[in-house]
């Protein structure tokens, strides 16, 4: 299975502590894409190596590829939102993950979207309980 996990870079980093773990998580299931999302060394600054066009035109290659898109929709992120309506248009399941300990809310634009299934967790391990519930169900 190949996995395109979305997290805020440019957009924040506030919740990239939990990045990594996630990744392991999904790891375990298939293939990560994106795995470059959870390191530790990106800053709100972004990848340096590629333009803005190079990167665009890798991540929508990337979502169109994978089959399932995870996404840590905790810090805000145009991009992260750009990726799930494109994995939505593209017919993929899609897992949006939500700290609910988060002093802001989540778009109703991702909670009310039927075509994403959204998990509200409050530890890490809860978040990777619902991975596993989710591409355990997806890979049946």
């Amino acid at each position: 299975m190949k996995i395109y996990f979305a997290g805020s870079i440019t957009g924040g980093r506030d919740s990239a502590h939990v990045y990594p773990l996630l990744i392991d998580a999904l790891q375990r299931h298939g293939t990560v894409l994106t795995e470059h999302v959870g390191d530790q060394a990106l800053d709100g600054a972004g990848e340096t190596v590629l333009d803005a066009e190079a990167i665009f035109t890798r991540d929508v290659d990337w979502v169109d590829e994978a089959d399932v898109l995870i996404a840590e929709v905790t810090t805000p992120s145009l991009g992260v939102g750009y990726e799930i309506g494109r994995a939505e248009a593209k017919g993929k399941r899609i897992l949006a993950l939500f700290d609910r300990r988060a002093e802001r809310k989540l778009s109703a634009m991702v909670r009310g979207n039927r075509g994403v299934t959204t998990v509200q967790y409050a530890s890490a391990s809860e978040a990777v309980s619902a991975i596993d519930a989710f591409l355990t169900e997806v890979s049946s």
